[in-house]
Parts: C-alpha cells; structure tokens; sequence
C-alpha cells in the first residue's frame, strides 16, 4: 500500500544508444511498466541515446499515453543533437516534456513550455 505522507520519487528508465525497430517494443514495455502504482514521474534517461528510429518515437508516444493512463508525467533528458532533432521533426518535443540533462529533468518543478 502507497504511503501517502512518502510518496515514491521518481523512477529513472535508462535507455540504450539505439533505439530501433529491433528494440523499440522492448523500451517502450520498459517504460510503460515503470509506471507502477503511486509514480507520478518517470524520467527516460537517453543520455546514452544517440539514435532513435521512427519505431522508438512510436515507443516514446505510447509511454506518454501510459503516464496520461496513470496520472503522472513522462519526461526526457535528452543531450544529444540528432536525438533532439528528430524529436523535433516529428512533434515529439512539443507533446513531451524534452530537458537537456538527467538533472534537469530531475529538478524541474513541472513540464516545460
């Protein structure tokens, strides 16, 4: 049972260096399940993350529907530039909360705008 006086802090995915079609479906499971009871953040760390395919975009898409399902945010710490750029292209950084470091996503108070 979830203590409410202590709630669980958040819980940090880390992603692999490529994220394509052999193993989008395996990273967007890893995701979906880390929103457990009582998390209300999940942060998918992709500071090792310098690829993600049209399948791993898919992936992250459906783990914001699964924090939308949970009440509780997903959010991206994402530094590299061509993994950012993509996220850009496809709209992804404009429905995801996007930061540019683990600890900025850490620290932040709520989603950015």
């Amino acid at each position: 049972m979830a203590d409410p006086e202590h709630p669980p802090g958040p819980v940090i995915v880390m992603l692999p260096a490529e994220i394509a079609i052999a193993n989008g479906a395996a990273v967007g499971q890893q995701l979906c399940s880390a929103f457990a009871p009582g998390v209300t953040l999940v942060i998918a760390d992709m500071t090792s993350t310098v690829f993600c395919d049209s399948s791993g975009i898919s992936q992250l898409v459906l783990a914001h529907r699964c924090a939308a399902a949970h009440q509780a945010q997903l959010r991206l710490a994402v530094p590299h530039d061509h993994v950012l750029e993509v996220l850009k292209v496809t709209g992804v950084d404009r429905l995801l909360a996007v930061y540019p470091s683990l600890d900025a996503a850490l620290a932040a108070a709520s989603p950015p705008t």
